[in-house]
């Protein structure tokens, strides 16, 4: 007769290693971000219909850069894409979680808070990376020809990466202390203001003498860095300071005033 050792059949309950918990809150706040209609217009439809307008309009008004329209705007456009999810997006998600309790439970979960905010960032970067092909896909459909090589390239990605830090920490601190229907009108209001006038899509030369102001804010920082790179293969040292310097302050207004409920 065949003896079983004590302990085997006995359950062991206990939390997945906290990177498999990490992967799994990613691919899940991936899977929301892509399913809603409201963040694939604000993420995707609006940067490529601003492209296309811009550059279709700017022939057409004989508006001129230091360079081709196109290869002005693309970049600035790449930079609209990281605004539009890792700030407007996730500041309205994380809004609403957090009005309908969500945030609360799953801070409750064996996945800790610091955990749910990483799986967050990592779904951000996903969604950002299909905006990048599908941006470039249309600016090289316009003729957009980067000039930067794989210095520029390697910059813009290193912008990305900080511009994104800084936004979505600020989107997190706005959408942890505002109600919902607050950050849903806030985080819009300053997409369409940075949009327009921040220097994300057009140069900061482009606004006269208000230009230099623009340069110290994470949109117009991260405009200049997309196109030092994509257009003169060089690093903008100053935006890359000014998108440090906001990730740093956003991580900490968030960290200190962010409510789960």
């Amino acid at each position: 007769m065949s003896t079983v050792t004590p302990g085997t059949f006995t359950p062991a309950p206990g939390a997945a290693p906290l990177a498999q918990q990490v992967r799994a809150q990613a691919a899940m706040e991936t899977k929301l971000l892509l399913r809603n209609g409201e963040q694939l217009l604000i993420a995707l439809v609006i940067p490529v219909l601003a492209l296309v307008g811009g550059v279709v309009g700017a022939e057409r008004l004989g508006l001129t850069f230091d360079h081709r329209v196109v290869d002005v705007l693309t970049p600035g456009v790449l930079a609209l894409g990281v605004l539009s999810t890792s700030f407007t997006s996730l500041a309205i998600a994380t809004g609403f979680e957090r009005r309908y309790g969500l945030i609360k439970r799953l801070g409750a979960s064996p996945l800790p808070r610091f955990g749910l905010l990483l799986g967050k960032v990592i779904a951000l970067f996903g969604v950002m990376a299909l905006q990048a092909i599908v941006i470039s896909a249309v600016g090289f459909a316009l003729g957009w020809r980067p000039h930067g090589g794989l210095v520029g390239v390697v910059v813009a990605v290193a912008g990305a990466f900080l511009g994104t830090l800084a936004f979505a920490s600020l989107g997190l601190f706005m959408a942890g202390t505002l109600r919902a229907e607050a950050t849903l009108a806030a985080a819009n209001l300053i997409y369409l203001l940075l949009m327009m006038g921040g220097g994300v899509v057009l140069p900061h030369s482009s606004y006269g003498g208000g230009g230099g102001v623009l340069r110290l804010l994470p949109s117009g920082a991260l405009g200049d860095v997309m196109r030092s790179g994509l257009i003169d293969g060089q690093c903008d040292a100053l935006g890359m300071f000014v998108l440090v310097f906001w990730a740093i302050a956003g991580s900490l207004l968030a960290g200190r005033f962010f409510k789960w409920e």
